[in-house]
């Protein structure tokens, strides 16, 4: 099967309501990455030093050398920019996105992360590339990440985010089937669930705009107040958002060596301020984000079709253009994913399909609809949908004028055209439906043709709404 894996809908126009705890607007997550003794180093093992997320414009790997600039930065998180960040979020709930080996060289540290409370997930057992990483050899780090962060935290991370990930990675975690999240996805508001060979994994996205990495990076911030004016604009339009009935999830990304500054710092103390300033907002872990979701918003598995082999997907989806199910046999074999598991995308491929058929393959579909009200509906011999539809619109009660109307226009409306008068009848009443037809028939062929068309595709899409929650 031609199947495309990324899912470029998501929730679409409708979310799910958040219902946060409280009646909040707003949850407002922040994490403090802890990277620092956890980054590439010969010490530690790696073939080069840190080249990613500091204050070096352009910085490159040095090959088999220390980097005495690049350490002492990443030392600044540790010994100055961990304290000042811990002593202005102590009081707040906070996701402690933490590198195993560098949490095992951090003790001081990691007794404050625990007096304050703070969420201690688990950020891989070091802060380097996995892009190009064997899955095996991912797989195993994975494992020992785990093992390490027990170790030195106490209990075994209930999150994961490994950040500089491979295509591999949220398989990886998922399949340890040990985390209530994995945060490795830019792709939401929300949380949401992903399937992995017979695991629902819960995705809880992570952010990179409303992020400090952007003072480490040329397409940044170059000053606090952007940074603060971002953080803030981003928390208004979610709080109205939330206002307005849909609530959704602010996440702040912080890493020691650059929010600890101290102009940086000075910033988000004064974004923070403005956020504790609002009613209605939820501060949390990611932790308990996940555990609320997975509690009022449970994976549900409901028929993908996109998943479905060639015959189901005929079963279920060949009738809704009428009498022609070679439109949903074609469809079967475009390119389908998780995109198309809804009622819009598998319109769109029947529609692909009936829209790039030959003039007489669209007649055919054409003259496989009923005339409306015609001796076929008269001797119950529709289809369930088309009779359900036409005694939606009143079509079934009709008066004996209403119906010698009806069977008169239908025979001319065929002599003229050379197929039956075609309308999405519940777009319509009665009297709608005979206005439009006595209208259209006076249409050339070509102009009602098309309409026809039109309509044929109005119909499976309104077929398709009703199989779909």
């Amino acid at each position: 099967m031609n199947r495309y894996p990324r899912d470029m809908t998501g929730y679409g126009a409708t979310p799910p309501r958040a219902n946060w705890p409280g009646s909040a607007s707003i949850a407002v997550q922040i994490v403090l990455n802890y990277e620092e003794g956890g980054e590439n180093n010969i010490l530690h093992g790696d073939p080069a030093s840190e080249a990613f997320l500091s204050e070096i414009t352009g910085a490159t790997p040095w090959p088999g050398q220390r980097h005495w600039n690049m350490e002492t930065i990443y030392e600044y998180g540790s010994r100055a920019g961990f304290w000042r960040l811990h002593r202005m979020l102590s009081d707040l709930p906070v996701t402690v996105f933490g590198v195993a080996t560098a949490l095992a060289r951090a003790p001081c540290q990691l007794a404050a992360m625990k007096s304050a409370g703070w969420e201690i997930a688990s950020h891989g057992l070091k802060w380097i590339e996995h892009k190009d990483m064997p899955e095996a050899e991912e797989r195993a780090l994975i494992a020992e990440a785990i093992a390490l962060h027990t170790e030195v935290t106490g209990s075994p991370p209930r999150g994961w985010y490994t950040g500089r990930c491979s295509i591999n990675t949220v398989r990886l975690a998922a399949e340890t089937g040990r985390f209530a999240y994995v945060a490795d996805s830019y792709a939401d508001d929300l949380p949401y669930w992903e399937h992995f060979d017979g695991t629902d994994q819960l995705i809880v996205p992570y952010t990179m705009d409303c992020n400090d990495m952007r003072f480490a990076i040329q397409a940044g911030f170059t000053n606090g107040d952007q940074f603060e004016r971002h953080l803030r604009d981003s928390f208004d339009t979610l709080y109205a958002e939330g206002q307005g009935g849909t609530p959704r999830m602010l996440s702040i990304g912080l890493h020691c060596r650059l929010a600890g500054r101290p102009g940086r710092a000075a910033a988000l103390k004064r974004a923070l301020d403005h956020m504790r300033g609002h009613d209605g907002v939820w501060f949390a872990t990611r932790l308990q984000i996940a555990q609320h979701w997975a509690a009022t918003q449970p994976p549900s598995h409901r028929p993908r079709p996109s998943q479905m082999d060639r015959d189901t997907f005929v079963s279920e989806y060949g009738g809704v253009f009428e009498h022609s199910p070679w439109i949903a046999e074609e469809a079967h074999g475009l390119e389908l994913g998780p995109t198309h598991d809804n009622a819009a995308g598998v319109h769109l491929a029947l529609t692909r399909v009936f829209r790039t058929a030959d003039a007489d393959r669209r007649l055919a579909v054409l003259n496989a609809h009923p005339d409306l009200a015609g001796k076929l509906a008269a001797a119950g011999r529709l289809t369930a949908e088309s009779t359900a539809e036409q005694a939606g619109a009143g079509l079934a009660l009709l008066t004996d004028a209403e119906r010698t109307a009806f069977q008169e226009l239908n025979a001319h409306y065929v002599e003229k055209h050379g197929f039956p008068f075609i309308i999405a009848v519940r777009d319509h009443d009665k009297p709608s439906i005979m206005a439009a037809f006595r209208r259209r028939i006076d249409n050339d062929r070509e102009t009602e043709f098309a309409e026809a068309c039109r309509q044929v595709e109005r119909i499976a899409e309104l077929r398709l709404q009703e199989k779909f929650p």
